[in-house]
């Protein structure tokens, strides 16, 4: 079955993911974490991406980004993926070892509401769901800890955010996701399918040619 197109539309607000090969580890210390947010720097300053929200995980990391013109987030992605492979092997001097990642990344649209929030903190608490720190704000490879430093962190990495935080952010980051946001997240995430509300998500599916990520699963139903 072949992939749906990559929605990658100027002034939309992205879910982009992307793991190790084999769910392999791929930030193994302290300074793997550095040098991929270093890329990150390089590759904002590079391309016309804004990125919100961030959270690099042992084997996997989350970015929530805005692209600025059409295209622009696949080839941020492509040479964020590609740098850091390139790198990634140098260091550890893995070259010839097989792939850093299992493939490419993943990516969903989402609805500049509410439901931007709601990712923002799927992505913010990813540690602390994890059991990787015992609050959300204390895990060090994500946008929750960089946006409570008291001065601006170098490299820069985020952008304002096109919604405001809700009161007391930390506190609700630090809350479970219902179960209905969280399936709705992983469904997304994996599908590809645009989070919103069902009238919107339907609207920007068919503009932007995703319906078949709405469409359940498996062979239709013999009448």
């Amino acid at each position: 079955m072949p992939r749906p197109p990559r929605a990658d539309e100027a002034g939309g607000l992205y879910h982009a993911l992307n793991r190790g090969n084999l769910k392999a580890t791929i930030f193994q210390k302290e300074g793997d974490y550095f040098a991929f947010e270093k890329i990150l720097s390089e590759g904002l300053e590079r391309y016309r991406v804004e990125l919100f929200s961030y959270q690099l995980m042992p084997n996997h990391y989350h970015l929530v980004l805005r692209p600025l013109v059409d295209g622009e987030m696949s080839r941020f992605m492509k040479w964020v993926g590609g740098t850091h492979t390139m790198r990634y092997h140098a260091h550890h001097h893995t070259s010839g070892f097989g792939h850093v990642y299992q493939q490419r990344y993943k990516s969903f649209p989402i609805q500049d509401d509410d439901h931007f929030l709601v990712v923002c903190r799927y992505v913010e608490r990813n540690a602390h769901r994890s059991g990787l720190v015992s609050a959300a704000e204390d895990w060090r490879w994500g946008s929750l800890w960089r946006w409570l430093q008291k001065s601006e962190l170098n490299p820069k990495l985020l952008s304002a955010w096109p919604i405001s935080r809700l009161p007391n952010w930390v506190e609700r980051v630090n809350q479970p996701l219902t179960e209905k946001e969280l399936e709705a997240v992983r469904r997304c995430a994996h599908r590809g399918q645009p989070l919103g509300d069902a009238s919107w998500a339907g609207s920007i599916a068919k503009r932007l040619k995703l319906e078949s990520t709405l469409r359940p699963k498996g062979r239709p139903k013999q009448e």
